[in-house]
């Protein structure tokens, strides 16, 4: 499987029946298409939707039915509409169980930036600010370095999303806790070393002590 697959399939294992969660555009998206059998799971998209599911089959695409991002998604049964008023305060109210956002960089805190690309004009940093500081888990879903360059860093070099501390980090090389101790790296990836994943992070990991190969 290739590296935004493998990403999507262990962000997916974070998932528990019966709750809320927000998927973020990109990569986050994907984890739609591997929701544990037997589990029943609601996504919301800042847009306005609840109980999306993965993209349609080619041609059965309907315009009136995407994510935030504007790709096409499926309404699954009891799927529900509503304006972005209501949208942002289920967001900010703290109703969100867990959101996935993509990430530019994770600092050795645990904090994210996410909205602001080097060299790209872009609107601002949407709902991210809201989901990182509303929902009960925040997981980033990214590869772990851009063009060769660790995206885990000690200190950020971009507009920090928010000041909270996400809850993981799951890259295409590891699993990594944020902890008040620093960054706690829990699993790797199938056929890589800690050593491969220590020299492609900007900053120290703890190894845990039940280290493991990342689950898929």
């Amino acid at each position: 499987m290739d590296a935004r697959e493998l990403i999507a399939r262990r962000v997916a294992r974070e998932l528990h029946d019966n709750t809320l969660v927000n998927l973020g555009i990109g990569l986050p998206t994907q984890v739609a298409c591997y929701v544990p059998e037997g589990l029943r799971v609601y996504f919301q998209s800042e847009n306005g939707i609840i109980g999306f599911g993965a993209r349609p089959p080619e041609g059965m695409e309907d315009v009136h039915l995407t994510d935030a991002g504007g790709a096409f998604v499926s309404a699954l049964p009891g799927a529900a509409a509503f304006d972005s008023a209501m949208s942002f305060a289920l967001i900010r109210g703290g109703h969100l169980d867990m959101t996935v956002l993509g990430g530019l960089q994770v600092d050795r805190h645990g904090c994210l930036a996410n909205w602001m690309v080097p060299g790209r004009i872009v609107p601002g940093m949407g709902g991210a600010m809201d989901l990182v500081s509303g929902a009960r888990r925040v997981v980033v879903a990214m590869n772990h370095t851009q063009k060769g360059d660790p995206k885990i860093v000690d200190t950020l070099t971009l507009p920090p999303t928010a000041l909270r501390p996400v809850t993981l980090v799951v890259t295409d090389m590891a699993v990594i806790e944020p902890t008040p101790e620093g960054l706690v790296l829990r699993e790797i990836a199938p056929g890589l070393s800690v050593d491969a994943v220590l020299a492609a992070t900007a900053t120290p990991l703890r190894i845990a002590e039940d280290l493991c190969e990342m689950r898929v």
